[in-house]
């Protein structure tokens, strides 16, 4: 079996080591990737989740083979704003620095504009307003350089919202698609988003609660993808997907930091080999053999965020 996973954070600083600014162990990212690797996760998307966030994710995935978005969170969007000359300096650069990527002498490894959309459920971190007013015109760098959309839908107001603005820009057939990540609405939301031709990204936090096992099972299959959102997103003992883990298998084996072990993984830090999880417990949900749950969603992304290898 061979995945992707299509969220990954490799730029947080827990793959350094580093929790809340606190070294507890050696930087161990080489080790992360090798694992994932080792795994069949022979490719990674890594998420842009602002302008620097984007440069530095871009530089991790030419050092390690990968694949990255470019784009500015909804949380995120407070700093458009605060940019050193505001609003039209910071669309100038990053618009500037996904066309440098695209271009003949680029690297091309940014295969998606995002992360993009809407967050009610973390107002504290930026207004609605403020995630409103940039959406649009972040949305449209999709239709600019023909990339797919990665994007966040959080909170029943927020998917309204979305799906509105979705189609106020034109959003549809004729633009390179996308996919809505770490889904955890609900089945009519998801057939929303289904309808404007989306695919639905799930993982860890898409898999909590029987109501999320609920939209998974209705995924159709040919509009699945898979992901970790590591370090984020882990599955825990608490989730009603715990009981889909499969007996025997263990994608990682952890230990607790300050116990930290070359090889291994650390307890409370999700990683991109176990989007293999993800897969084997969204087959168990299905009740389908998990080879077949990999083989869609691996087509289905290579169809979005790889067209020409398809």
């Amino acid at each position: 079996m061979q995945f992707v996973d299509i969220a990954v954070n490799l730029g947080d600083p827990m793959f350094r080591g580093s929790y809340h600014g606190k070294t507890r162990h050696p930087d161990d990212l080489a080790a992360v990737v090798n694992r994932a690797n080792k795994a069949g996760v022979t490719r990674q998307i890594l998420t842009g989740t602002n302008l620097h966030e984007s440069k530095l994710v871009l530089e991790l995935a030419k050092e390690y083979n990968l694949q990255s978005t470019a784009g500015c969170h909804p949380t995120s969007t407070t700093e458009i704003e605060k940019y050193d000359g505001g609003e039209e300096a910071y669309f100038r650069d990053l618009e500037a620095f996904i066309a440098a990527d695209r271009s003949d002498a680029g690297s091309k490894r940014i295969v998606s504009i995002g992360e993009v959309g809407l967050d009610y459920d973390r107002l504290r971190f930026a207004p609605r307003e403020t995630q409103l007013k940039h959406l649009p015109r972040l949305l449209l760098l999709s239709k600019k350089f023909n990339l797919p959309l990665f994007l966040h839908d959080r909170h029943p107001e927020a998917h309204a919202d979305l799906v509105r603005i979705l189609g106020e820009v034109g959003f549809g057939g004729d633009w390179p698609g996308g996919v809505v990540h770490s889904f955890t609405g609900t089945v009519p939301e998801m057939e929303q988003l289904l309808k404007l031709g989306l695919y639905i990204g799930v993982n860890g936090c898409s898999l909590k609660t029987a109501e999320n096992l609920v939209v998974a099972k209705a995924i159709p299959l040919d509009r699945i993808m898979l992901e970790t959102d590591a370090p984020w997103c882990s599955v825990t003992s608490t989730h009603a997907s715990h009981a889909h883990l499969p007996k025997g298998v263990v994608v990682v084996d952890k230990v607790k930091p300050e116990k930290f072990v070359e090889g291994k993984g650390v307890k409370g830090r999700n990683e991109p080999a176990e989007v293999v999880t993800i897969a084997h417990i969204v087959a168990s949900i299905r009740g389908l053999p998990v080879e077949e749950v990999a083989k869609a969603a691996w087509e289905n992304t290579m169809k979005v965020f790889f067209p020409g290898e398809a």
